[in-house]
């Protein structure tokens, strides 16, 4: 028996990387994925590999830093496949801002608004229609630059520890309402994120060697956590933070 037979699932930043493998994921055990982003060619590509994988898709044009966006987005979803059980917010956007002495306030507020605004935007939207269809679970996107900063990237380390932040306060406030709300760290993962240092040889070498395991991860390692925090063997599990690092926040 396939674990989400029928269920719907939603993903953010889900044209690639991360997201799509955990499409991919939740299509092989049978749910119905919708697909958030804001290149459509690559979301048709999403689509197609979740129908190959079983399940039914459907991509939605979204800006998940646009409130307008993020509320078609979820009508969408209830309107195709009538209602959402799941959310994974995963999009997000990494941008070079140097020490905190230097950064811009254009870099500060394209941060934030992505990784912070969109996540609070998106369970906003969610978590009524997750509870209208009876229950079920929300995964948030940190990092392991969430739990453990690194030197100049002030910005981004302070928008994941803030995503952290509301998805323990979502948990708490939703508990007894049959939502549940978890984070997923990921390390350094092989995404198009980090494509460009990973293609030279000294560029490996050192994302190796920043994790005790010695290699980077999979997109399919995170979408392995995530499909099961919103499992039904997670059903006691809210407001926590898994890593999935390799152990480089331990």
């Amino acid at each position: 028996m396939k674990i989400f037979k029928d269920k719907t699932v939603l993903i953010t930043g889900g044209t690639s990387g991360i997201g799509r493998a955990t499409a991919v994921a939740f299509a092989q055990e049978g749910a119905n994925v919708v697909v958030v982003g804001r290149r459509e060619s690559e979301g048709a590509e999403s689509v197609a590999l979740i129908e190959q994988a079983g399940g039914k898709g459907l991509f939605v044009r979204a800006d998940v830093s646009i409130e307008a966006d993020v509320a078609t987005m979820v009508a969408q979803t209830v309107d195709t496949f009538g209602g959402l059980d799941f959310a994974f917010n995963n999009a997000g956007v990494f941008l070079e801002s140097g020490p905190i002495t230097e950064v811009t306030a254009e870099t500060i507020e394209r941060i934030l608004a992505v990784n912070v605004r969109g996540v609070a935007l998106c369970m906003k939207h969610q978590i009524p229609a997750i509870m209208r269809n009876g229950g079920g679970g929300i995964v948030n996107t940190a990092s392991f630059l969430g739990i453990r900063p690194h030197p100049n990237t002030a910005v981004y380390n302070a928008s994941k520890f803030a995503v952290i932040g509301l998805s323990k306060s979502a948990a708490v406030e939703f508990a007894s309402q049959g939502v549940r709300v978890n984070v997923v760290c990921p390390g350094v993962i092989d995404t198009p994120m980090n494509e460009g240092l990973r293609a030279e040889e000294s560029g490996r070498d050192f994302l190796n060697g920043l994790q005790p395991m010695k290699r980077t991860g999979r997109p399919e390692e995170v979408a392995g956590a995530v499909l099961y925090l919103c499992s039904p063997s997670a059903g006691f599990t809210t407001g926590t933070t898994l890593s999935v690092d390799g152990g480089i926040a331990v």
